[in-house]
């Protein structure tokens, strides 16, 4: 058996077990530590298993090993942390809190509020599905309480969610630039604008549906609280925001530095507001510990999943078939669109990403593209797969957390919302610079 179709074997396995649900990292170390096997037990044309296993041992240990500790996954457990103890420390929703007192009168002004909170969760926490189920949890309940159609109020939150993917700070840009060696403070900056597009273009949204249908969101009473003491509220968000992106900008932090002072920042914030305590900021540490560990072991299971990938040769295949069709760059993006939309209606964004990237990352070196503004374009696809059905994570976050919606009323709503989505991701592939302003003025 040649190493090319035990590749393509094991890629169909792995397609088969993800959607079975069988944990990715478990998945990815159980078929590549298999078919990396297969290859050199059969590599000699008979079967020789014996002289299989100490390679395959030096395959899959050296690669985990590798990759955990690697400089640049230590900033991962730094922004887990970063976002579960803002969120106990009620710094993750005053943005939220600030847009809710200030927009509440306009129509669809709390939708609104609510995607622009989605956006200042996003630039702490870093996580779509966490950003989803909190704000769900606060969002959803108040504009269901004030009339507005429930379509508008659970999708406003469904797509304010993956905001948490393009501004930074971002695991899933983490991930690529770990996998593509590509400089993850440059990724971070290079997500800036096209997430604050994407945030522009979910309210443009917003306004038009209010617009059409008055009836779906009701105005709402001029809050009590004063306009000017909730935007103040908001300082830490912001100021958290600041040191992330215009530290890493300035050059005054690396991503890992920047990481580390906003967690002090925000444990002093925290503290100083008595909103932390001991055994709360602990509890943070605790989830933040598991939340780094699974992050980790998917980690390193794609290493080895790479290895095997390469090891089989499958990679230069692919390459060589898009190089023979030379296909020009606007065919070329249209396949990555529709593969990544296709993978995005069954698989989660980090199994989309694992499987993938070694197959593109060569694709767009041959065609002398800009690997961080490909970043963006792979997170920002993988960002409308957490919308899409019949999966959509964050669509079923939102149904879990509100529980008197159906998915397909939350479906239905986020249909508004995909149409936006695709005109942002053309005007980032036709527009590179959109992305690549920021990083390229560092």
């Amino acid at each position: 058996m040649d190493p090319m179709t035990i590749g393509m074997a094991a890629m169909a396995l792995v397609l088969i077990l993800l959607a079975m649900r069988v944990p990715i990292a478990f998945a990815l170390a159980g078929v590549a530590s298999i078919g990396t096997f297969l290859i050199y037990a059969t590599r000699t044309g008979g079967w020789t298993p014996e002289r299989a296993l100490n390679p395959t041992s030096s395959v899959v240990f050296s690669n985990f090993f590798d990759l955990v500790h690697s400089y640049d996954l230590s900033m991962v457990p730094l922004f887990v942390a970063l976002g579960n103890i803002a969120f106990y420390a009620g710094i993750t929703t005053r943005i939220y809190d600030a847009a809710a007192v200030w927009l509440r009168p306009l129509p669809g002004g709390v939708a609104m509020a609510s995607v622009m909170g989605c956006g200042g969760f996003s630039a702490i926490s870093g996580s779509s599905i966490a950003c989803a189920s909190t704000m769900g949890r606060i969002c959803v309940p108040e504009m269901l309480r004030m009339g507005y159609d429930p379509r508008l109020a659970t999708s406003s939150v469904a797509v304010g969610g993956t905001l948490g993917s393009l501004i930074p700070p971002s695991v899933l840009f983490i991930l690529y630039g770990i996998f593509t060696e590509t400089s993850i403070a440059q990724l971070f900056l290079a997500g800036v604008l096209p997430g604050l597009l994407s945030l522009v273009g979910m309210i443009l949204v917003i306004a038009w549906w209010v617009a059409r249908d008055p009836a779906a969101a009701p105005r709402g009473e001029a809050a009590e609280a004063s306009r000017l003491e909730a935007a103040i509220a908001a300082w830490p968000a912001l100021m958290l925001f600041v040191v992330i992106v215009g530290g890493i900008y300035g050059g005054i932090f690396t991503a890992t530095e920047a990481a580390a002072v906003s967690v002090v920042l925000t444990i002093a914030i925290g503290f100083a507001q008595r909103r932390l305590s001991p055994g709360v900021l602990w509890r943070a540490i605790r989830e933040s510990l598991v939340q780094t560990a699974a992050i980790f072991l998917i980690a390193g299971a794609a290493k080895i999943f790479v290895s095997f990938v390469a090891l089989s040769g499958m990679a230069g295949a692919v390459v060589g078939v898009v190089a023979d069709a030379q296909l020009s760059f606007a065919m070329l993006m249209l396949v990555v669109v529709v593969i990544y939309l296709v993978l995005g209606m069954f698989l989660d964004p980090i199994g989309i990403m694992v499987l993938t990237l070694p197959f593109m990352v060569p694709l767009v070196e041959g065609y002398g593209l800009n690997l961080i503004w490909f970043g963006v374009i792979v997170v920002k696809l993988l960002e409308i797969g957490l919308i899409t059905p019949p999966v959509g994570l964050n669509v079923f976050v939102v149904s879990n957390v509100t529980k008197n919606v159906s998915i397909d009323k939350i479906f239905a709503g986020v249909s508004r919302f995909l149409v936006m989505d695709l005109l942002v991701l053309v005007l980032l592939i036709l527009f590179p610079v959109i992305s690549l302003l920021l990083p390229g003025s560092m």
